[in-house]
């Protein structure tokens, strides 16, 4: 399994938090392999993986994962990104939700937010720990954010000890420039 270098930075801001995670209810979107969730996890998180309902490969990548690292007991739900599932309604308040590079395709962000405005309903303090590659400089999130009464901070990866350089000398074609931000309600201040 190739590990994204996306889930590489989420899990290293993760690991740099790993001291507030015990007993936290996590939700990881768009899990796939599920690094960052693993590590929240093995962290003592109460963590929830999920993907697509339409994607049942990457529902069963995901429970693999969990298989690997012997946490049979993490669950794998389907949830598709804006529509309103049994598997979504039955999930309860959540402290954090980490998505790596979610934000791939521009026709998918308002489905990720709205699908985030739903848990954040549930939780008005609960945060989104995301990471994305850069892919354009014409893509946004800005409109969306301030549609869901959300905002956004960015956290220089220095911060917590990832390396620019080592991410852009990955094994994927091209330079990569991965960014990492903490979007939570606008009324609520971030960690």
């Amino acid at each position: 399994m190739y590990i994204w270098p996306c889930a590489v930075v989420l899990a290293q801001y993760l690991w740099f938090h790993r001291r507030s995670l015990p007993g936290k209810a996590v939700l990881e979107i768009g899990a796939g392999v599920s690094l960052p969730g693993i590590l929240a996890a093995k962290c003592g998180a109460e963590v929830t993986l999920s993907d697509s309902s339409e994607l049942p490969h990457c529902l069963e990548i995901s429970k693999q994962s969990c298989q690997l690292n012997n946490l049979p007991q993490v669950p794998v739900i389907g949830v598709t990104w804006g529509h309103i599932s049994p598997d979504l309604l039955a999930l309860p308040p959540q402290d954090l939700i980490l998505a790596s590079d979610v934000f791939f395709e521009p026709e998918d962000f308002e489905d990720i937010l709205t699908t985030v405005y739903f848990l954040m309903q549930k939780n008005p303090k609960v945060q989104l720990w995301s990471t994305y590659q850069v892919r354009s400089a014409d893509w946004s999130l800005e409109a969306l954010l301030y549609k869901w009464d959300m905002k956004c901070v960015h956290i220089p990866l220095e911060s917590f000890d990832a390396d620019k350089e080592e991410i852009a000398d990955s094994a994927l074609p091209g330079r990569h420039t991965v960014e990492m931000l903490v979007i939570s309600f606008a009324r609520d201040s971030v960690l």
